[in-house]
């Protein structure tokens, strides 16, 4: 892919091969990429600051606390580049890095990173096959880390084996790899700017302190669409009533109810109050509940038999079709054991929602609590798009592209 505009940072550590990095620049700056370059003190002991300014026609950043604009520079940086590489990557910064240890601007750097850091480590056979090394290394690749793994050969310590900078052009098209991938991200965000509100999870009404009126609802496809909204660029408040989302991504906001009534005042609070865009109802709220709730456990011992009153709950759904604003949009799910379509014609008639996405639940393979799913998609005219079992999170992708995707093109 051409490198025309794109913006590298080169982080360069300590290290005898801290000069391959100049021809590295030279390369980048051919193909009319622009390049700037942090160095920590090691490196410099390595290279001069004239000369990676002389080949990047770009300051050198060395110094953690002075900065060139009002933000510090860490954040200046982060802001300006694409793409972070370190090269070479010495063990002492790796471990750093790997331990959240921010001593120094580089290291700062690749701790405030947003985007892909590329690591191509260099350094004596000895310490590159070093447990703790490995060990480092394994961490920052689990955190979303590249690694571009060093060639073998004779090293400048006079031993021969694993530890000498990779190849020059393999760095590169390391670079060129993760730069077209956020590219064809970037094309995928068809949800940017967007403000989400999804449901999930069935909601409990409880008629003593102990025990409740609920349904099988895991919340798992509700959590599935919260992942693959924020993915597709959209800020995600999820409202659920379980807590699914506690190892995804801390960007995506959650909000925890038990019951319809809270998930109502929630709703309001997050989709009209706050005028967010778009409301996907997954989640299965309670039709009805108990008129009164004990204030303590209800004994066996006392009676035989035990009849509960049950009064109608609000309806979410058809409260929100009624109140949203203009531009607006609401997706309701129809969960159904028998007549699927029919039932789910019915339903958004009924509801006035913009989309339906109807499944069945009696189905063992795809109902309540599965990791898969298969549904049909329904438009206000009726018009319907099945999506095949898949897995939830498949299908979530597939939902968001069928709606919002088309609408994006």
């Amino acid at each position: 892919m051409p490198l025309t505009g794109k913006k590298i940072l080169i982080g360069i550590t300590g290290g005898i091969a801290a000069y391959k990095v100049c021809e590295l620049i030279r390369m980048f700056k051919k193909q009319n990429a622009c390049v700037k370059t942090v160095v920590t003190k090691s490196a410099l002991e390595f290279v001069t600051p004239l000369t990676l300014e002389t080949l990047s026609q770009e300051s050198v950043y060395y110094k953690q606390f002075e900065t060139e604009s009002k933000k510090p520079e860490h954040i200046a940086l982060c802001d300006w580049a694409d793409v972070f590489l370190i090269a070479p990557a010495s063990a002492n910064t790796i471990g750093k890095i790997a331990n959240g240890i921010c001593d120094n601007l580089l290291t700062s750097l690749a701790c405030a990173f947003q985007k892909q850091i590329i690591f191509a480590p260099a350094m004596n056979t000895g310490m590159w096959n070093n447990k703790a090394v490995q060990k480092n290394i394994e961490t920052l690749k689990s955190y979303g880390a590249r690694f571009v793994d060093p060639d073998s050969g004779y090293l400048a310590c006079g031993t021969e084996g694993k530890g000498r900078l990779a190849d020059l052009n393999d760095i590169c098209d390391a670079v060129k790899n993760v730069l077209q991938n956020a590219d064809e991200s970037a094309d995928n965000k068809f949800l940017k700017g967007k403000k989400v509100v999804i449901t999930a999870g069935g909601t409990k009404e409880n008629f003593d302190p102990v025990r409740y009126i609920g349904n099988y609802s895991s919340g798992k496809m509700g959590a599935a669409l919260a992942k693959k909204a924020f993915e597709a660029g959209a800020s995600v408040t999820l409202i659920e009533t379980t807590p699914l989302l506690r190892d995804c991504s801390d960007s995506i906001n959650t909000v925890d109810v038990v019951s319809a009534k809270e998930m109502l005042d929630a709703v309001k609070e997050e989709f009209l109050n706050k005028n967010a865009d778009i409301l996907i109802m997954t989640a299965a709220v309670a039709d009805y509940r108990p008129e009164t709730t004990e204030q303590l456990k209800v004994k066996k011992e006392n009676t035989d038999e035990l009849t509960i009153k049950l009064v109608k709950n609000p309806d979410i759904l058809s409260e929100m079709c009624k109140l949203k604003k203009e531009g607006m949009q609401i997706v309701g799910f129809c969960a159904e054991t028998n007549d699927l379509i029919e039932n789910a014609k019915a339903k958004i008639k009924r509801k006035g929602c913009d989309w339906l996405v109807a499944n069945d639940v009696s189905r063992k393979d795809t109902g309540f609590s599965s990791d898969f799913n298969e549904v049909y998609v329904l438009d206000k005219n009726l018009n319907i798009v099945k999506i095949d079992k898949d897995t939830k999170e498949n299908i979530a992708s597939k939902i968001l592209e069928q709606i919002w995707q088309k609408q994006a093109k």
